[in-house]
């Protein structure tokens, strides 16, 4: 069987998928870096490291997983985004790595963005939006943006216009920076949702949206200062639902911006339950899609996932999994 290799390195996880040709994923191999106990983050030069431990680390483990079949592309996530100006270090590892396997194997190495790699795993993992031209929200620690999203019939590349962003703090910082001020491990994700679970109650705190730009500081602020009066799950709480307002007012300003009310939501704050069920029951008028929990964290599946497509060598029960009609 034909597979295709994803690649990401990105600020917080190694990882990396092979998908085969009929669209399963025949394995996907992840490592999160290490993060010291009360930090609230890596720098570069650190996360860069850990990713050059890891590769071989990751890529003996697939080695079992490729026996029997046969690697025709590579797909790798190469920057953040698709502007010209996006670089981060923490890309390079897996590049060099993919670029180095294609030279060597004579096989085609597909670039693209962490981006774009997380909006296609959204679309293979939520089967849509079926449509060449919808919204997406890309909510993680590195990035709070809300895009408009074409598919290029010819290349199978996505045109991504960005319609708006965040004045300060990104979703995932906010989510962090509060577990870690409740004593949560980094990243604190996880952890801060199943706290919230714990209670049913949140308080009040101040949400803004203006001209597609949101922010995230003032929210933060006001639950640092109640962190020590309030119990920590209703703090936790009030994190995901002061959010969910947050997207609610981003999502109506776009109503009027765009015909479209195909909207895909990824990135790691995006597997939020509570998020999701909130913006379920506030925007009926809306189709949306959620890359599945597994595949809205820091993953490699978009990456394989696009380089199947831009090589053309997948049949026709891959292509019946493709959202485009």
């Amino acid at each position: 069987m034909k597979v295709f290799l994803g690649i990401d390195t990105s600020s917080y996880t190694t990882s990396m998928c092979l998908l085969g040709e009929d669209g399963g994923i025949k394995a996907d191999e992840r490592k999160i870096l290490h993060v010291a106990s009360g930090s609230r983050g890596l720098r570069q030069s650190e996360a860069l490291f850990q990713h050059i431990q890891n590769i071989p680390i990751i890529t003996s483990k697939l080695a079992t997983s490729l026996k029997g079949h046969d690697l025709v592309a590579i797909g790798v996530s190469e920057k953040p985004r698709p502007q010209e100006e996006s670089y981060m270090p923490v890309f390079v590892p897996g590049l060099s790595l993919a670029e180095a396997l294609g030279d060597l194997l004579g096989i085609p190495c597909y670039k693209l963005t962490h981006q774009e790699s997380h909006i296609w795993s959204g679309i293979a993992s939520a089967k849509g939006p079926n449509t060449r031209d919808f919204l997406a929200i890309h909510l993680s620690g590195g990035t709070t943006e809300l895009t408009r999203v074409r598919r290029n019939e010819t290349t199978d590349g996505l045109q991504i216009e960005l319609l708006g962003g965040t004045l300060d703090l990104h979703a995932g910082q906010f989510v962090d920076r509060l577990g870690v001020k409740l004593g949560l491990p980094f990243p604190a994700g996880p952890a801060l949702e199943e706290l919230a679970h714990l209670s049913m109650e949140s308080v009040p705190v101040p949400t803004f949206h203006r001209d597609g730009m949101v922010s995230f500081s003032g929210p933060l602020t006001a639950l640092e200062k109640i962190a020590g009066h309030a119990q920590p799950a209703v703090a936790a709480r009030s994190c995901f639902t002061g959010i969910s307002r947050t997207l609610v007012k981003w999502i109506r300003w776009a109503e009027k911006r765009s015909d479209s009310r195909d909207l895909l939501i990824v990135g790691g704050v995006a597997a939020n339950q509570i998020i999701r069920q909130a913006l379920y029951q506030e925007l009926p008028n809306w189709r949306l899609y959620f890359a599945a929990p597994l595949y809205s964290v820091d993953n490699a599946y978009g990456a394989a996932y696009f380089s199947a497509l831009a090589s053309g060598k997948v049949g026709t029960d891959f292509a019946a999994t493709h959202f485009c009609q």
